[in-house]
């Protein structure tokens, strides 16, 4: 077989895992990779409905695979992953010219399906989320890189009312530990020299009497990892084991994910976060005793369905109190399916935007404030690509996970190199790389 496929991925680093499963998939039933959409015989798109923006970019999408469908009848289109769960109806009635549609945990039926539709006509369809399907025994396909996507669970028990994920990927369930360290040797064999462990609350990771910590551990002991993260954790199942692991290697790097989501009791309990404001403070205090100069971020929603202004000032009091190294910021965006869509007291489009812009810029202060902490240090820096603004100089991240920028002089891709930072611009540290015996 000499057909080819083009997969677009949308979404969060679990999918850009998952469509790089479905390559494995696929290539192991003799299909190639397309440079271009025009030129493959299947066309994925791998979708995500945790916010609005990427479900209307994926209907654009689906759109432009209409148009190349009508000039080539034959290439077959797929809907993978969130959307068609969560959507499947709406795209097999609204866009017929679909040709396949699975599910996160429906993958495995994709080389039957494609055998299928070289004979039969109709839609092949199947969103069946599983209470055991981990793919424990498949490999991925990985184009060359640093860092190595591992997804060490799937699905969600958390079942927070602003997000879909549960019922679009099921409860959790966890991989073996050995199918999970022979997946981070098979990545070192391909020459990547990164991992980062994956799951929706990936610390509450649970298998045959293992927790987080002891998986952490055993890939942490893989000769020849440079460096390991993980995402995303939940602030409930932050244990003192975990972050006493983290501190005993050091190749697990000297960062942590901490989502506050909200600072105020009141909107935390509507989420249905089950913790409070004052245990997030506690514990991110608590971090940073255990793990000097480490680099925590989160993420914050503004305008939650109830959220007074009272309720966004103790979000902006954590900020202040926490400063945190950096932030992922958005607005509350009602998605179908939630129990928080179904709330009355929804929060003006005007009012959640002026919100966002407020801690846009206040966490851009304490980014700057966090960064210069690291003026005149000497930082291990793992070489990760080259600067967007200059060829001769490398782009990478300390063990924190801050950007530094520096001469490239004669360092290499995947080497950690020590850095001594001469400045910090932003979000980015810029610095000078030094030679061994200098950073002695």
């Amino acid at each position: 077989m000499n057909s080819s496929y083009f997969i677009e991925t949308y979404g969060c680093q679990m999918n850009v895992a998952d469509s790089e499963l479905v390559e494995g998939l696929l290539q192991n039933q003799g299909y190639s990779p397309s440079q271009s959409l025009e030129t493959a015989d299947v066309i994925f798109v791998n979708t995500c409905s945790i916010r609005e923006h990427a479900e209307e970019k994926v209907h654009s999408q689906l759109g432009r695979y209409h148009l190349i469908k009508k000039r080539k009848p034959e290439v077959l289109i797929g809907v993978l992953g969130c959307m068609a769960q969560s959507l499947k109806d709406d795209i097999l009635e609204n866009k017929p010219f679909v040709d396949i549609v699975l599910g996160p945990d429906s993958y495995r039926k994709l080389p039957e399906f494609l055998n299928r539709k070289q004979t039969i006509r109709n839609n092949q369809v199947d969103t069946k989320l599983s209470k055991f399907e981990v793919y424990d025994d498949l490999f991925p396909s990985r184009r060359e890189g640093i860092n190595a996507w591992i997804s060490i669970m799937r699905g969600c028990d958390k079942f927070c009312t602003f997000c879909i994920v549960p019922f679009t990927r099921g409860r959790e369930r966890s991989r073996s530990v050995e199918g999970i360290v022979r997946e981070a040797k098979q990545a070192l064999d391909e020459g990547f020299v990164e991992i980062t462990l994956l799951g929706q609350n990936v610390n509450s990771y649970s298998h045959e009497g293992n927790d987080f910590h002891d998986l952490l551990e055993a890939v942490a002991k893989v000769h020849g990892i440079k460096r390991i993260r993980y995402t995303s954790p939940h602030p409930q199942d932050m244990t003192d084991p975990l972050l006493d692991v983290m501190a005993s290697h050091q190749n697990i790097c000297n960062s942590i994910h901490l989502p506050l989501q909200s600072g105020s009791d009141h909107v935390l309990k509507r989420m249905n976060r089950t913790y409070g404001k004052s245990h997030f403070i506690d514990l991110a205090q608590r971090i940073r005793e255990k793990l000097p100069r480490v680099g925590i971020s989160t993420d914050i929603i503004v305008g939650f369905p109830g959220e007074t202004e009272k309720d966004f000032l103790e979000t902006i009091d954590v900020m202040k109190t926490l400063r945190f190294d950096s932030a992922f910021q958005f607005k509350y965006s009602p998605r179908r399916g939630t129990k928080a869509s179904e709330y009355e007291d929804q929060v003006p489009e005007k009012e959640k935007q002026s919100r966002l812009a407020e801690i846009i810029e206040l966490q851009k202060l304490h980014t700057l404030e966090r960064n210069e902490t690291f003026v005149g240090s000497v930082e291990p820096v793992l070489v990760e690509k080259e600067s967007k603004r200059s060829t001769t100089q490398w782009a990478g991240r300390t063990d924190s996970n801050k950007w530094v920028i520096f001469d490239k002089g004669n360092t290499s891709l995947k080497e950690i190199v020590p850095v001594e930072i001469k400045e910090a611009k932003g979000v980015s540290l810029h610095g000078k790389c030094i030679k061994k015996s200098e950073a002695a």
